[in-house]
This record gives structure tokens, sequence and C-alpha cells, in this order.
């Protein structure tokens, strides 16, 4: 039987859970967010978010795969918006699909966004509000910014569950909570 894993206590939206940590690069653990599955957290903080998202008009909604589907998802439903999924393996059905790169902290490898061809109407010329889970460097953010801006489209807000690491760097973001970066005991000094 593995050991128990060091968790980090959060409370949001009405919703109490343990985020369990993991080490995403040497003596750097982050707390992992991942809401697929978890219709409680998902209906509650979307059921915030719509609140903090309204008085910015949006038109609609935009996030990128995987984890913050079911968010966008319920969040168009509350809102009565459509949302836009980006993709991040182009597939030929998507015609000639709007593509940006960015790198992300789970992944630690670069990897591309592409907007389905049949999606670009839903943007172009439109208020967009941009949907994430947790909001970690800003590299995911950037590159649906870049493919909002590409598809001719106007971001009102920026909007997630959680920002991540330097809370002043995200001044600009509607969030519901934020979590802390947890450098290990050697490292502390950097």
């Amino acid at each position: 039987m593995a050991e128990p894993r060091e968790t980090y206590h959060v409370e949001v939206a009405g919703v109490a859970r343990d985020l369990p940590l993991f080490e995403v690069a040497r003596g750097v653990r982050i707390a992992i967010v991942n809401i697929l599955g978890d219709v409680e957290l998902v209906k509650h903080a979307a059921r915030e978010l719509a609140l903090k998202l309204a008085d910015r008009n949006p038109e609609v909604l935009v996030t990128a795969e995987t984890k913050s589907i079911p968010l966008v998802y319920e969040l168009s439903a509350i809102m009565g918006l459509p949302y836009v999924v980006l993709r991040k393996a182009y597939k030929p059905y998507m015609g000639n699909a709007l593509e940006a790169e960015t790198l992300s902290i789970t992944t630690g490898a670069p990897q591309k966004l592409y907007l389905d061809e049949k999606d670009l109407h839903l943007i172009s010329g439109r208020q967009v509000a941009i949907v994430d889970d947790v909001i970690s460097t800003g590299s995911t953010l950037q590159g649906i910014r870049l493919i909002v801006e590409k598809a001719g489209g106007h971001v009102v807000a920026q909007a997630a569950i959680f920002t991540e690491g330097d809370r002043a760097k995200w001044t600009d973001v509607i969030a519901l909570g934020h979590l802390p970066i947890f450098l290990s005991r050697s490292d502390d000094h950097a």
C-alpha cells in the first residue's frame, strides 16, 4: 500500500477539498486540482464564476482541453452562452485550424492549441471570456489569447477556479481562490 500523499486544504465556492501535492520540477510541488468527475465542485464553481463574469458581457466562452471542459460546459449552461474548446492535437476534420504554442507546468513540454475551423465564427467579432481550471504560469492563457486574437475575437475576461504562484501576477484574472507553489526546504532560498 502506498504512503499517504501530503495534501493542501482549500475551500472554494462553498466546497472543501484536500488537494494532493505533486512534484512538477526538482524541489517544486503544486496542489493538483482535477475537476474531471467532481460534479459538486464544478457546479458550485461555475455558479460563482457566472456571477463574477456577468458584468463583463461575454458572448462566448473559450477554454483549452481537457480538465476545464466540465467547468466551461456548466458555465455555458448557466449563462446561456456558446463555448469553444481549443484542442491540443490537430485532426484532419478541423480544416484550416488556427494554432498557437504553449508550455504547460503540468507537462513541462511545449504543446500546441488548435481552434477548429467550424468554431471560428463563434469567436470572430465577439466578446470572449477565457476559462480555465487553474492559471499557473500563464502559458496556456497566452496561447488561448493568441488564438482568440487571430480569430478576430476580443478578450473581455479571464476566469479560473484558482490562480497559482505569484498572486500579484494575476490581478486581472477573475478567480475564486489562489494556490501557493510549494518549494522544498533546500530550495527555499531561490
